[in-house]
């Protein structure tokens, strides 16, 4: 026996008590995990467990998830609804019924003097997706205006407009199993162990397997691209000259699937004029990837049996975000990649149901991917829903991040933000306080009191969290799960969906339409509306999607399987009249923000494993917090060093928006032109970030900033951090 052995205490976990285990599915990523939460014979939630028999994640959970149980009575939570008629007055507590007909008053009031769409609406991806549903139904059917969004324009735009632009339709065409039959595999800005820890472990336990090769496309050196078999140091913004330039070696090659390109797309002919222009020697100088490197990876992409492309905010938020996925699937499309296993352009989410959003929210559309602008189906919508066709708008309004602009210029006079906090994660924060301060009327409604945004609201409506309500979300490969209710609300908070139905009591317009009032009716109503339709989930209900641990559309009834289908366009038929896929031209007009001799870095966002978006959440749950209490910068040591700057050091970072203070984490990660800051934290790096949008998804280019480094005082900047921590 060695020494000392026998002397050790042995490991012991806490007996937490646990009655008995609810399943649900975890509100975090778009992973998708599904999660038993333990609760005690009292009914108090006390542990979270992954599940075992779940396809998606196999018992498995990232540590978010591992103690999510923990947010239902996290500091902070909204208690009571509140009021006041000036912004920076204190609130008043008052009952639900007062509260909602001052919100709805409020509402008509603006409506009556500056017009229907005078007052705007912007939701999340974090609702459930009947909450989603409802929510589009009040604010199109009822309510009226054109100005509504969810903050998912942030982070999935892109995604979405480059699928319709290319497809036909929203939709990601994969699933995770493509990682179990895939030979190759590039990841475009995505650096799944620290996005989507539980996806990462799929990948990785598919490649262990096979050992295909992987290829990550990423400016910093991120903990997957140490993982890769081959990382592309990519110059920020320049996805698409990268893109056109391995389309330019796998057409000049002859290693295009010819016969899927006849017979499945158009436009192949536009798409070789435009990348003829993107040699890899031309292409080389502006991507910053060298010419060998290109011609290596589009040869091994191109000749493999099947390939996968992944990416998440790294091609999405850009000013070419959209053009960066039209280019994934061009790819994707000329090598014969999609529809088949291990074959496919697979956006990987953000938000845990930034897919239902997408699906039935009615945000961009109408409820089931249909388009404002399609007159038979906005007459179909408008006679399920009971009102005159003529009510609804012809075209999509302005997104989320319009809305904020048309604060500015007076055109929208009153805002609803639902779960979400722009004055942490829209870009340059400093304008979007001074927007908010200028509107007549503000409703913030949020689980927690004490998001940034609530500073700025005449109202406030405490909401549910996650499980404290019942319901579904989508993942990222299209996959319907259930969230069973595991605790009662907090205090006297309410769900989303009760909020939204007795908001609709409160306009004329809302005695036409009908609002169920259990989660289980809402389904059947989306259930009825998707008949026939890509994302058809008629063969689903909520006891099944219980017992199935989720299951993927399209799952029509009467299909006499458990599951749904895996991938999307496995006959080659897209979403087009002719049932072709569009290759789409991709010119490159660099209107990025450079650096230069006055703000001389690069700056890039990203995520921490330990955080979720602006720390609403995460940051009062103690072992996640822990990780990143506050906000800090990688630096590279070298650049640190001609700065004078230290490991560990207070720096004050300014760009041309306004400055962020911010702790120096000295780091080979990244290039000795960039510095790195997470985008979880209040007042800080969105401070500095510039809201160049897409022209096509109106997306913010989060990643293309230009920065310098100032110093500091250390004992102020550690007063103030503290201080900010305390907030």
């Amino acid at each position: 026996m060695l020494f000392g052995r026998g002397k050790k205490n042995p490991i012991k976990i806490a007996d937490k008590k646990v009655e008995k285990w609810i399943y649900t599915t975890c509100g975090y990523c778009s992973t998708g995990c599904s999660i038993e939460v333990g609760v005690t014979d009292a009914g108090k939630p006390v542990a979270s467990r992954g599940v075992g028999s779940a396809e998606v994640n196999r018992g498995k959970l990232c540590i978010k998830g591992i103690f999510e149980h923990d947010i239902f009575e996290a500091s902070g939570r909204g208690e009571e609804p509140l009021i006041r008629e000036k912004v920076r007055e204190d609130y008043q507590t008052v009952g639900w019924d007062t509260a909602l007909d001052k919100a709805g008053s409020e509402i008509q009031r603006i409506q009556e003097k500056y017009g229907r769409d005078s007052f705007a609406i912007v939701s999340t991806g974090q609702l459930l997706t009947e909450e989603f549903y409802t929510l589009g139904k009040l604010s199109r059917a009822v309510i009226g205006t054109n100005n509504y969004d969810g903050n998912t324009t942030l982070c999935m735009a892109s995604a979405a407009s480059g699928y319709k632009r290319s497809f036909g339709s929203d939709g990601p065409p994969g699933c995770y199993d493509d990682f179990d039959n895939t030979d190759c595999l590039i990841a475009f800005g995505s650096n799944l162990p620290e996005q989507h820890p539980v996806i990462y472990w799929r990948m990785r336990e598919a490649r262990e397997k096979r050992n295909f090769p992987l290829i990550v496309v990423d400016p910093r050196v991120t903990m997957f691209a140490q993982f890769a078999d081959m990382h592309l140091p990519i110059t920020p913004g320049t996805d698409v000259v990268l893109l056109n330039s391995l389309m330019y070696v796998i057409l000049d090659e002859g290693l295009e699937d010819r016969e899927y390109i006849e017979k499945h797309t158009n436009g192949i002919e536009a798409v070789e004029k435009v990348v003829a222009d993107f040699d890899p020697v031309s292409a080389s100088k502006v991507c910053g990837i060298d010419e060998d490197t290109i011609r290596t990876v589009a040869r091994l992409y191109a000749k493999s049996g099947a390939a996968m492309s992944i990416w998440t905010m790294g091609i999405n938020q850009s000013t070419h975000g959209s053009d960066g996925v039209v280019g994934i699937n061009n790819l994707n499309l000329v090598t014969g990649n999609i529809g088949k296993p291990g074959g496919t352009s697979l956006s990987i989410t953000g938000q845990c149901n930034a897919m239902g959003t997408r699906e039935w929210s009615s945000c961009s559309g109408l409820p089931g991917y249909r388009y404002l602008e399609n007159p038979k189906e906005r007459e179909e919508i408008a006679n399920y829903w009971g009102i005159d066709p003529e009510f609804l708008p012809k075209k999509r309004g302005l997104t989320e991040t319009d809305i904020f602009p048309a604060i500015e210029t007076g055109q929208i006079k009153g805002l609803w933000l639902i779960a979400t906090n722009p004055m942490t994660s829209m870009a340059n924060t400093p304008r979007i306080r001074k927007t908010l301060e200028r509107l007549e009327c503000l409703i913030v409604q949020d689980s927690y009191r004490d998001v940034e945004t609530t500073e700025y609201a005449h109202i406030y409506f405490p909401a549910a969290t996650w499980a404290e309500k019942e319901g579904v979300f989508t993942n990222t490969e299209r996959r319907v799960n259930m969230v069973r209710q595991v605790t009662e609300p907090h205090a006297n908070t309410k769900s989303d969906l009760w909020i939204f139905n007795e908001m609709s009591k409160r306009f004329t317009q809302g005695e036409k339409v009908k609002f169920p009032e259990k989660p289980a009716q809402v389904f059947d109503e989306m259930r009825e509306l998707s008949k026939g339709r890509l994302l058809d989930i008629s063969g689903m209900d909520h006891d099944k999607l219980e017992q199935q641990r989720g299951i993927q559309w399209p799952h029509p009834e009467g299909s006499g399987r458990d599951t749904g289908d895996q991938r999307l366009y496995t006959d080659g038929k897209f979403c087009y009249a002719d049932s072709k896929a569009k290759l789409i031209p991709l010119p490159f007009i660099d209107n990025n923000e450079v650096p230069d001799d006055e703000y001389p870095l690069w700056l890039n966002t990203g995520r921490l494993v330990e955080h979720f978006h602006t720390r609403t959440k995460t940051g009062k749950v103690g072992n996640c917090n822990k990780y990143s209490p506050t906000a800090f910068m990688e630096m590279n040591p070298d650049a640190a060093a001609e700065m004078g700057v230290e490991h560990m050091q207070y720096v004050r970072v300014v760009s041309r928006r306004g400055d962020a203070i911010v702790m120096a984490q000295l780091t080979q990660r990244v290039p000795h032109n960039m510095v790195f800051i997470p985008f979880h934290f209040h007042d800080c790096v969105n401070r500095l970030t510039k809201g160049l949008l897409d022209p096509h998804s109106r997306q913010p280019a989060f990643k293309q900033s230009a920065v310098r480094i100032e110093s500091v005082d250390q004992e102020e900047a550690a007063r103030m951090n503290v201080e900010l921590r305390q907030y």
